[in-house]
């Protein structure tokens, strides 16, 4: 799905600027990409639309780089084919999910090549760029220099097999290639040997003060997630030079003399897709990335994205010596495993986003299932029996059955319409009103705080208190002496579930959309309090 109308920043009100990690376009997403990043940011942008703030949430597909190359060898085609097949594909996964960008776009555009290159010339001119000899591995059996993913071997850190040129999925520690114990070329399998190449490095040792101060004030202020914290003061207390360069064909060229043949990696080019799939978006793309004092920048990611986006993106745009607008909230989340063992497409594990839509399993399921299950503070689990038990158990029960219950009794009991305003109040709607306000503060405080996981547990306690008003007034019962109390008691229910409808909205808007449309009412921004809202007296619709 996609929003029409484009915001834009506007002074002396929130503005919330929101990605979501680019998956790479190498393959179809799984259920760990859904909820680790594409839609914990389409809860927190809905929330925040629902809050009147102007709100713009971008993400794109990741295009570039040694896994497009690799995957364009396998599927023999270009690699410009392979990122128009898995683009289409994501697109579809996530408007099938039910994804609210403002926009979806990619990095292989003229505009990620014009503001990567005007980066890096700024880097390059403050001296934050340095020329160094790599020792890299060359495959003489395929003739080239083999880009870190293009190789692989045991790690040298933890000892786990299968372990990348860049990164060890095992431990998440960043490798060096040539550190890889028994490399092979992913290719054609065969022993790598080492050969000297020319690279260029951004000088992360002369940007500690920058980025340090930054930094430790940035994740203080912000409450940044434990494993964000760690894994950024690791690096911080340990900066080292770090390769942009690459020897590759695909993506965006280096504009210096000397490096016509390479282009740069990935991971210096990536998060700068944020601002080329902003610009691509809209012309007014600098009002929402160059002002740090207006816009609030939260951003979405896995926790083996953590140090791209808390340390060499931001000492990216500090490095350059304009107020480019820097993250201030990094929502992080471990690993969701899939039974006992990790998603794999080649192995034939896990749900991946095409099989989901294959189920029929209706999307606000599995919205529902990944986001109560959102591994927040450790590793979690999907397994099927466990959605199954929670859509029986969780939404059928508690929201399926206070919206069919107080809806049905309206339909059958006041000429299909929503009772006129309640206007006798007694303890139990005094005590239930107490209750669902103290729930509310909780809920926009979890929300406020990018704790969605929280937030939706609040939302769904505040289900179960109007289920159990229904439970304790018994409108059923009183009907049949006291048809304007049962009326004040029904008003009252079905005046819980149009604010249950708000407050699930982020979550499973699809829910919210129904409801409201038998109740023939609106949508309207999240209160800031909770009250009558119902004017009563409202036509259902069958």
């Amino acid at each position: 799905m996609s929003c029409e109308k484009k915001p834009t920043p506007v002074v002396g009100e929130r503005n919330i600027l929101i990605t979501s990690a680019l998956p790479y376009c190498n393959n179809v997403p799984h259920l760990g990409t859904l909820i680790g990043c594409v839609l914990s940011a389409d809860v927190y942008a809905r929330y925040c639309r629902m809050r009147g703030y102007n709100t713009l949430y971008v993400c794109g597909t990741d295009e570039y780089g040694t896994t497009t190359e690799q995957k364009a060898l396998l599927e023999h085609c270009t690699p410009q084919e392979i990122c128009n097949k898995y683009y289409t594909l994501h697109k579809e996964v996530y408007d099938w999910f039910d994804i609210s960008f403002n926009y979806f776009g990619r990095t292989s555009t003229e505009k990620q090549t014009e503001i990567t290159q005007d980066i890096f010339k700024h880097l390059n001119d403050n001296g934050y760029i340095y020329k160094d000899s790599v020792e890299q591995f060359y495959c003489e059996k395929c003739d080239k220099f083999l880009a870190d993913r293009f190789v692989e071997g045991v790690c040298p850190f933890c000892n786990a097999p299968g372990a990348r040129g860049d990164q060890c999925d095992s431990c998440q520690k960043l490798i060096n290639t040539v550190e890889l114990i028994n490399p092979q070329c992913k290719v054609c399998h065969s022993v790598p040997v080492r050969r000297s190449s020319e690279h260029l490095f951004i000088d992360l040792p002369k940007l500690q003060d920058k980025l340090g101060n930054w930094a430790n004030e940035t994740m203080s202020k912000y409450e940044w997630p434990n494993n964000c914290a760690c894994a950024t003061k690791t690096w911080l207390n340990n900066l080292k030079g770090r390769c942009i360069t690459r020897d590759l064909k695909w993506g965006t060229k280096v504009p210096l003399e000397g490096f016509e043949n390479k282009v740069f990696y990935v991971w210096f080019d990536a998060p700068i897709g944020y601002l080329s799939i902003t610009a691509n978006y809209t012309d007014d793309w600098k009002k929402w990335w160059m002002d740090n004092e207006h816009v609030e920048l939260t951003q979405f990611l896995g926790k083996d994205n953590i140090v791209f986006h808390s340390v060499l993106f931001p000492s990216t745009l500090l490095g350059t010596g304009e107020s480019w607008t820097m993250v201030r909230k990094l929502a992080t989340t471990e690993y969701l495993n899939y039974e006992d063992c990790k998603f794999s497409k080649s192995n034939g594990t896990g749900v991946f986003g095409d099989d989901a839509m294959k189920t029929g399993i209706p999307p606000e399921v599995w919205r529902y299932y990944l986001l109560i299950n959102r591994p927040e503070q450790s590793d979690t689990v999907f397994l099927w029996n466990d959605l199954m038990e929670k859509n029986n158990n969780e939404l059928l029960k508690n929201i399926g059955n206070l919206a069919q219950r107080t809806l049905t009794f309206a339909v059958k009991n006041f000429d299909n319409k929503i009772p006129k305003k309640i206007t006798k109040i007694t303890e139990v709607e005094l005590n239930c009103e107490k209750e669902i306000k103290e729930l509310y503060k909780e809920y926009l405080n979890a929300m406020e705080n990018v704790k969605l996981k929280e937030g939706l547990k609040i939302a769904m306690a505040i289900s179960s208190v109007g289920n159990k008003y229904l439970q304790d007034t018994a409108a059923w019962k009183t009907i049949k002496s006291d048809k304007e109390r049962a009326g004040d008691e029904i008003y009252y229910a079905l005046n819980i579930l149009y604010f249950v409808s708000l407050v699930l909205d982020p979550y499973i808007p699809e829910f919210g959309k129904k409801v409201r449309e038998q109740m023939n009412l609106p949508a309207i921004p999240l209160p800031n309090d909770f009250g009558l809202l119902l004017e009563g007296e409202t036509i259902l619709k069958n």
